[in-house]
């Protein structure tokens, strides 16, 4: 099992090397069959340990004296969002294969070894901070994820993305301090920098650890007023702002801060009653900056910003409701929502990025009839607008419904739960109907001119769209069943 692990975060790294030195035209290939195998790698993890008798494995990589440096941690919540990062990034590949050609209506271009390469380094990045067991290891992780955000980000190399890439590379960096100060203030109070050693510590120094990480938290995952640099990053490629801003990236910061709480046991509650209100007002912040967006992207970026939000107050939530059933809840609930938001927004952002390539234009005032000239992309932009706005049965819903099932569990007399609820009840309400609003003025009705003169959508891209609508469905059951 420790090879397999090793072999899954060190195979892109090594495929990303192999990249670099052939031509193009193997390059994208060996991106596609390289994805592939790191997925294989991380579904066998799973498979290990469902057949086992072990609610994890636990191995050491470095040791320094009696220091835990580097290690691996398979359990059922790393399994399941290493597979929704990696697999996520193997269908990312292959719709890059048609996205990145000169067919394409709004870029015109033909990919790049540099591309696939900083793609892979981003997939090992992401299993390998998945898979950490220690702070150390996050933390170099959390900086290749950045480094290489702000090349994929900056792809292009045009003014504006160049400095959109170099504000993403900033404010994850400054936030990334939060968790240099958590690994430091680790070490001195336990001599290790294992994260389940964050248990052992007073809780004034809970508070200092477990706050460092969510600081580095709310910047990578682009939470008020460390979002900054989420809208902008929406000049990279299409491909890159599903992987970066739907699967991955973004999840770096929701997770860390879960993993955190996994291990630390009783938390003091001022980190959950923090992380409750701040994230409730970056939800209402991210919903009212999504109503005046016409392009497609930024409207999903600001949409992220607020799906982000409910994962980190069903977070807080489960900080404050430690113990019980419903704070048990709130935490799963989380997990569940990572997982299938992760699938839903890629669809989104996959559909906006096949508009565009057809029909050269993703603003949405130009797109109308879509579902008479292009019936994939209108099923599949219907399909993630209802999972997104949390209508059942698609997986959205079953995200939801736990958080607000815990909170009104957990409520008690505790009127900044209920207030903080029924704003988030609200938002939910609102985006249901936003969404409903641009799905009626986009897909059904006469074609406009761009959608008329449509050209066909390549089957890769029709391919990933398929499988992200099935996802779209039934992730939340394969979340379900794999937690229990």
């Amino acid at each position: 099992m420790e090879n397999i692990a090793i072999l899954t975060v060190l195979g892109p790294f090594i495929g990303a090397f192999i990249i670099a030195c052939l031509p193009y035209s193997m390059s994208r290939f060996l991106g596609v069959v390289v994805s592939l195998f790191a997925s294989i790698g991380i579904a066998l993890l799973g498979y290990i340990l469902l057949n086992s008798h072990e609610v994890s494995y636990h191995f050491i990589l470095l040791n320094i004296g009696e220091t835990e440096v580097l290690g691996i941690v398979a359990d059922k919540v790393s399994t399941l969002i290493g597979f929704a990062v990696v697999f996520l990034g193997f269908l990312i590949c292959v719709y890059s294969t048609a996205y990145l050609t000169k067919q394409n209506r709004e870029h015109p271009h033909e990919g790049t070894k540099r591309y696939y390469a900083l793609l892979m380094v981003f997939i090992g990045a992401m299993a390998g901070l998945v898979l950490s067991s220690t702070l150390v290891g996050q933390l170099l992780f959390f900086e290749i994820t950045g480094g290489c955000s702000w090349a994929l980000i900056g792809y292009y190399q045009t003014a504006k993305s160049q400095r959109s890439a170099l504000k993403a590379l900033l404010v994850t960096h400054v936030a990334a301090l939060g968790l240099y100060l958590a690994a430091s203030w680790l070490f001195v109070e336990t001599g290790t920098f294992a994260l389940t050693s964050i248990a052992q510590v007073n809780d004034t120094a809970k508070i200092i650890i477990v706050g460092g990480i969510l600081f580095a938290a709310w910047g990578k995952s682009a939470q008020l007023p460390l979002h900054v640099w989420l809208p902008d990053a929406m000049e990279a490629p299409t491909p890159v702002s599903a992987y970066l801003h739907a699967a991955s990236m973004v999840k770096v910061g929701v997770y860390i801060f879960a993993r955190a709480i996994m291990s630390s046991g009783h938390i003091p509650i001022i980190i959950g009653e923090v992380g409750m209100v701040l994230s409730a007002i970056s939800l209402v912040y991210g919903f009212v900056m999504y109503l005046p967006q016409t392009d497609m992207k930024r409207l999903l970026a600001y949409s992220t910003i607020t799906q982000l939000s409910y994962i980190f107050f069903a977070f807080s939530l489960a900080i404050y409701g430690f113990g019980t059933v419903y704070g048990k809840m709130a935490f799963e609930g989380g997990i569940v929502y990572i997982f299938n938001h992760a699938f839903a927004k890629s669809l989104f952002f996959l559909v906006a990025g096949a508009l565009s390539f057809s029909c050269g234009t993703r603003m949405l005032p130009k797109l109308k009839g879509i579902i008479t000239v292009l019936p994939l992309l209108g099923i599949g932009f219907c399909v993630a607008a209802l999972a997104i706005s949390g209508v059942p049965p698609f997986n959205g819903f079953f995200s939801k419904y736990p958080i607000f099932a815990a909170g009104f569990g957990l409520f008690n007399g505790n009127w900044l739960i209920m207030a903080l609820l029924i704003i988030i009840l609200i938002e939910s309400v609102g985006s249901f109907a936003w969404f409903l609003y641009w799905f009626g003025k986009a897909v059904p009705g006469k074609p406009s001119d761009d959608v008329a003169n449509a050209s066909p959508v390549p089957f890769a891209m029709k391919a990933v769209i398929i499988i992200l609508i099935v996802m779209s469905l039934c992730s939340s059951v394969i979340a379900s069943l794999w937690l229990n």
